[in-house]
């Protein structure tokens, strides 16, 4: 289900917390689906179970998942923190638009800058 990259100097838990948090977001696991037992998820992934319940109390915190006593951990509803998430994103981004712009950077720029995240064959 997740990858951890043993070269990336942070944290296996905030890696951790930070692969499932995409998928949570991205649709890839939906909303009062359950959550991998912290005791199976550290024998997966050949890591101490304190690692994972640390993630798995990240992605708590930020309202990704929710507990349930004796049943585990489950996906939560995102919704309402993907579109504030995305809302986020878009005031960087305009921000960081305008910042170029006073920078003296043109459309034509900002645009080729653009598609190169996306492929060449542009959005």
């Amino acid at each position: 289900m997740i990858v951890l990259d043993y070269h990336d100097r942070r944290p296996l838990y905030e890696q951790v917390a930070e692969r499932f948090g995409v998928l949570i977001l991205q649709g890839g696991m939906s909303a009062g689906e359950r959550m991998p037992s912290v005791r199976q998820l550290a024998v997966d992934l050949s890591i101490n179970p304190n690692t994972i319940q640390r993630a798995y109390m990240e992605l708590e915190q930020e309202g990704l998942i929710y507990p349930v006593k004796g049943k585990g951990n489950f996906v939560a509803d995102v919704e309402k923190i993907r579109k504030k998430r995305l809302e986020d994103y878009r005031k960087e981004l305009d921000l960081t638009v305008r910042k170029g712009m006073n920078l003296g950077i043109k459309k034509e720029e900002l645009l080729a800058v653009v598609r190169q995240y996306f492929g060449e064959d542009g959005l």
